[in-house]
């Protein structure tokens, strides 16, 4: 690791030169450019003024992606990769959720809808639906690996029994069916396992609406928008929040959207005002956040409906997020100072601890932000160490720091494996 207080290579000057021509050329800022990588303004301030070498193919690739140019243009005469440069399988990072992923390959239930075989229903409803719930607790506290050990049984259940159950139970076993996919989604979503939580939220909407439940299947467009933002669809994003949001806002307008409805149509908006957030959109970000502050006055206090935990506290933690994406740390810093987040999940009280390290890294402020992130790291362990964004600022840390780096941010960023 080169600490950042060594002489300028001419290399490295002239690469982050041309990687700021080629920004100017397109009418980016840095903040904007580095938005599209998920990464901070800091950073890519430093790659442009060489300070931070850019060696790396796939970070040679990420900025070529952002910038719309080839890694050729970008830097002329680095080799084309080979299937030998490729990682081999076995050598990919292991997920806590892997199983949880396999499971949801293919179909679920083909045995069943081809009549190879119609198993009886291994457990009651009521006894499934305490397994739901238990799965939204290791959701909500990050225990991922549990979350997946608990599927592996759980999922092919409920599956097999909305096939098999009666009718007057098939809508509350559909219900069950989505809460559950819900839950995988978000947990997907935590892990930046997308492209699944994309699988899983569609799943989620399709059994919503097979058990009658037009909130729910709401509440899984939610899950479906943050798969889209963590995979930078950000137009996808936008237009299936905004077509829930209108239908809500319409029942709103007429007096018939429920308090659990307000819920809802408030996530979506905080949903929209990350996917803003992450395109640079600031006007319209802070007016979502605006709109999801109101509805959470409406609906009072602190609230769990369809497990997301919406209410006056979650809006201001998602304000602090909103803050970080736009590169605003003062901002951040001065929102996340008034939060008691302590009556929230241990997720939620997390991801507030690491938006907090992230604002201040962006200040380089060394010790606080290494101090907010073994915070969440505490709280909730997986998350941390898999989190793009959080792993991002530790390794930025780590370059800020360079031959000096404390051994606890060392040991931090060790266990997120931060330093590749």
């Amino acid at each position: 690791m080169k600490p950042t207080g060594r002489e300028v290579d001419p290399k490295d000057r002239a690469f982050g030169q041309h990687v700021q021509r080629l920004r100017k050329e397109r009418g980016l800022t840095q903040q904007e450019l580095a938005a599209r990588m998920q990464n901070s303004a800091s950073w890519m301030s430093q790659v442009e003024r060489g300070v931070q070498p850019v060696e790396r193919m796939d970070v040679l690739q990420e900025i070529a992606d952002a910038l719309g140019v080839s890694v050729h243009q970008l830097r002329p005469g680095t080799p084309l990769p080979s299937a030998a440069d490729s990682p081999a399988p076995a050598m990919i990072k292991s997920n806590d959720l892997n199983d949880a992923r396999r499971l949801i390959s293919g179909h679920p239930a083909i045995g069943t809808l081809l009549g190879a075989f119609r198993p009886a229903p291994t457990k009651s409803l009521a006894e499934l639906s305490a397994d739901v719930d238990d799965i939204w607790t290791l959701t909500h506290e990050g225990r991922f690996a549990d979350v997946s050990a608990r599927l592996t049984d759980l999922l092919p259940d409920l599956e097999q029994t909305v096939r098999i159950v009666a009718p007057v139970d098939r809508d509350a076993a559909y219900l069950l069916l989505a809460r559950t996919y819900q839950a995988l989604a978000a947990a997907f979503v935590r892990q930046d396992e997308a492209d699944a939580a994309w699988v899983a939220a569609d799943r989620a909407i399709w059994a919503a609406e097979k058990s009658s439940d037009p909130l729910n299947v709401c509440a899984g467009t939610f899950r479906m928008v943050q798969a889209f933002v963590r995979l930078k669809r950000l137009g996808q994003a936008e237009h299936a929040a905004q077509t829930s949001i209108e239908a809500l806002a319409a029942l709103d307008q007429a007096g018939e959207l429920s308090v659990a409805g307000m819920s809802v149509l408030g996530s979506l908006h905080l949903a929209l005002a990350l996917a803003y957030a992450r395109g640079q959109q600031r006007s319209e970000a802070r007016e979502e956040i605006a709109k999801a502050r109101a509805l959470a006055q409406r609906v009072g206090g602190d609230r769990n409906d369809f497990n997301l935990e919406f209410g006056i506290t979650n809006v201001a933690i998602q304000a602090v997020s909103t803050a970080v994406e736009l590169g605003d740390a003062g901002e951040a810093l001065d929102l996340g100072r008034e939060i008691d987040s302590t009556s929230l999940s241990p997720e939620r009280q997390g991801r507030l601890l690491m938006d907090l390290g992230r604002a201040h890294a962006q200040r380089r402020h060394t010790g606080e932000a290494l101090n907010c992130l073994l915070r969440a790291e505490e709280l909730v362990p997986e998350t941390v160490r898999t989190h793009v964004a959080a792993r991002k600022a530790i390794r930025e840390l780590v370059l800020i720091e360079g031959a000096g780096a404390p051994p606890e941010l060392m040991g931090l960023a060790e266990r997120a494996d931060a330093l590749e």
